[in-house]
């Protein structure tokens, strides 16, 4: 059996917040996270003190995250799903699986044991495992959705200096190797995983702070849960 299977429909009828790594997150009160099912995703860990909360799940598919993270993915204490491109890099273990990546099933994969579609954004990736494990409402913060970069999408480039496009300077900063985003392509993966939720009386909401993405409904994290 896929060691993967263990995980279907783990969650079903819950909520799952997905923790993306926008500057937007320096902005917002997260203690609500303590008290929410969080999958973090690529170098979240990176702030995991800052913000005064732990993920239950991970996700990691870029190559470029993977060989960057190595350690500081090994020590983390949740479930990993991590793409085939770092397998060799981050052996499966209790806590590490490994997804296939490069010959996926579908646009929008249900079963992940059968692998993903990266949809050029760990995001999507992570709303994927999302619906695998059953959740029925997503919800996005720090996807802010909008970048500095020189170059064409999906180029690989080097940062020099801070890294403005994320919650910490040291993120990509310092002469580390980014891929530049590809926001076309990324917003299209949004709406087949919107309409894919939805056909299954399911929702995603988009809680980011000035997020400059439109596809998903908009909410106001404070109002959800109850901040004020």
């Amino acid at each position: 059996m896929n060691r993967l299977e263990r995980f279907k429909n783990r969650h079903i009828g819950e909520r799952v917040v997905v923790v993306a790594n926008g500057p937007s997150l320096n902005t917002m009160d997260l203690c609500f996270l303590r008290q929410e099912t969080a999958i973090g995703m690529n170098k979240i860990f990176l702030g995991l003190n800052k913000f005064r909360f732990y993920p239950k799940y991970y996700v990691a598919i870029n190559r470029k995250v993977i060989e960057q993270s190595i350690n500081n993915i090994k020590s983390l204490n949740c479930n990993k799903f991590i793409s085939m491109r770092g397998s060799e890099l981050l052996p499966e273990d209790a806590l590490t699986y490994h997804l296939e990546t490069q010959n996926p099933p579908a646009r929008f994969s249900k079963d992940i044991t059968r692998g993903i579609h990266e949809g050029w954004t760990v995001t999507y990736a992570a709303i994927q495992v999302a619906y695998f494990l059953g959740f029925s409402e997503v919800v996005i913060i720090g996807m802010d959705h909008r970048y500095q970069f020189t170059g064409q999408p999906n180029e690989a480039r080097r940062q020099d200096g801070p890294d403005p496009n994320h919650f910490c300077p040291e993120y990509f900063g310092g002469g580390q190797h980014w891929d530049n985003p590809d926001l076309k392509n990324s917003e299209e993966s949004y709406r087949i995983a919107r309409t894919e939720f939805e056909n299954d009386g399911r929702r995603i909401l988009d809680a980011t702070l000035d997020g400059a993405c439109e596809i998903f409904e908009k909410i106001h994290y404070k109002d959800y849960f109850g901040l004020r």
